[in-house]
């Protein structure tokens, strides 16, 4: 099907159209882009990881480092050819899924070097005289990542390279708008040496989605299941887990808020907000003139176009339901009293794909959609607002809790927002709080367990054993 693409790439082998089951690459009963399996596909999948798992855990943990390394080597080297398979699943511009290359390599290099430190024991100082007490960390078992469509490289590396780390093996379920992206990881791990079994990628359909990620969830052999997605379906994953007390991450929706006050870096806060974080920006009335005319004026110079042009800034929306929620709320907004400052609020009819005019709307309030769901699509909100303490108040007034963001130049602000916003991250004079350093994750309605960061990454994918003996003749 290389041969077919719409593309160039340097090396044809790295697409691949079948999922990849035990280290072979196999169809479903039903093909359509690619493999549409469903509940049928589950039981063999789950087996062959189980089956690697039992060897895999045993391997020595430099190999699985090494593993890891030559894993992140090659997808370095097909780094160009990936990003442009990501570019025409998604839109993206060529620049931001080269970005998103780059980004998501952060947490296959960052998590490597914890290998060899999983199988350390710990000894504790006994309460009782002759009672000794050790620990130690053992991989949970059999993982499960059910992934969406925005980032489907990093989301996969940042999961699949703590799990791989830990001595988990993983079976992924992408999402049906970018099959063929995640398949290129699972075609080079093969490369780097993991085992068959190890990395497995079961593709399927929007239709075949619930009842697929359904039955692995339920799989008595599946042990963690961790998924990045809307708040609604993630509780679902909660609720079908619980049945079998399965370990689970939750990273989900947010609104995530974005703070300027009087005393910011105006240009530095204008360059930091990004639509696919924000949508809620709040600012303090004494600038809110000359931000919004900021804003608007940058707004101006994103060129719309396809992803694979150099000069194209905005690239489509994924799916023609992103169409209709922007439009919606765009046309909420403004029938509560907002302010189209830019745009017409409706999809370029001129163009061929799912394009979006950007709109940003003035002298928003919490009444309107916008300020109560999520967007996923070039449309900004702008809020003014007296005081600090409205703005928290106002920031915090949502159910979801994934990411905060405010500009400021005042110390003691930061130490009151950072101590008050609710959300479990906090860009403090940035737009972009995510690295493979820091814990990711939400609070709130917006999940729970961590992704990256130094003490938390592998720890997600291990279990903790508590040893007690007495030495002998001593109670």
């Amino acid at each position: 099907m290389a041969s077919e693409l719409p593309f160039k790439l340097n090396n044809k082998d790295i697409f691949r159209d079948h999922s990849l089951v035990n280290g072979e690459w196999v169809d479903a009963q039903s093909k359509k882009r690619a493999p549409d399996n469903g509940p049928e596909d589950v039981d063999k999948t789950v087996q062959a990881a189980q089956t690697a798992f039992e060897s895999y855990r045993k391997v020595n943990p430099r190999t699985r480092a090494q593993w890891l390394l030559k894993w992140d080597a090659l997808i370095r080297e097909h780094r160009d050819d990936i990003a442009k398979i990501v570019t025409y699943e998604t839109g993206k511009p060529i620049a931001e899924s080269q970005g998103e290359l780059d980004y998501a390599l952060g947490f296959t290099w960052w998590v490597w070097c914890y290998v060899g430190v999983l199988e350390i024991r710990t000894v504790s100082t006994p309460a009782a005289p002759g009672r000794r007490v050790f620990t130690i960390k053992q991989p949970i078992g059999v993982a499960v990542a059910l992934t969406p469509w925005n980032f489907p490289i990093a989301m996969i590396l940042r999961k699949a390279g703590a799990a791989l780390a830990a001595g988990c093996t993983m079976i992924v379920k992408p999402s049906p708008e970018t099959p063929f992206s995640v398949l290129t990881l699972g075609y080079l791990a093969l490369q780097a040496g993991f085992p068959p079994g190890v990395f497995n990628v079961l593709t399927t359909s929007l239709d075949n989605t619930p009842s697929l990620s359904g039955t692995l969830c339920r799989h008595e052999f599946v042990k963690k299941v961790t998924f990045t997605g809307s708040t609604r379906v993630g509780k679902l994953v909660a609720k079908i887990c619980s049945d079998g007390l399965k370990k689970v991450t939750l990273e989900l929706g947010g609104n995530c808020p974005f703070l300027v006050f009087e005393d910011a870096d105006l240009e530095q806060a204008a360059n930091g907000q990004a639509c696919i974080t924000a949508n809620r920006v709040y600012v303090q009335k004494s600038i809110y003139k000359d931000f919004t005319e900021l804003i608007v004026q940058k707004t101006k110079g994103l060129v719309m176009g396809h992803g694979s042009e150099s000069k194209t800034t905005l690239g489509p929306v994924t799916t023609s339901r992103g169409l209709d929620k922007a439009e919606s709320q765009v046309k909420d907004a403004v029938s509560h009293g907002g302010k189209l400052l830019l745009g017409s609020g409706q999809r370029n009819k001129d163009a061929e794909g799912y394009f979006f005019e950007p709109a940003i709307i003035g002298d928003a309030n919490a009444e309107m959609l916008i300020a109560n769901e999520e967007t996923f699509a070039p449309v900004l909100a702008m809020f003014p607002f007296d005081t600090e303490e409205e703005a928290v108040e106002r920031a915090n007034n949502t159910s979801m809790g994934l990411a905060s963001y405010f500009f400021t130049k005042n110390i003691d602000r930061t130490w009151r927002l950072f101590e008050n916003l609710e959300a479990g991250m906090i860009g403090i004079n940035t737009g972009n709080s995510s690295a493979a350093e820091s814990p990711f994750g939400g609070i709130k309605e917006s999940g729970y367990g961590k992704e990256s960061g130094k003490d938390v990454a592998v720890n997600e994918y291990l279990i903790t054993k508590t040893g007690t003996f007495t030495l002998d003749g001593q109670y």
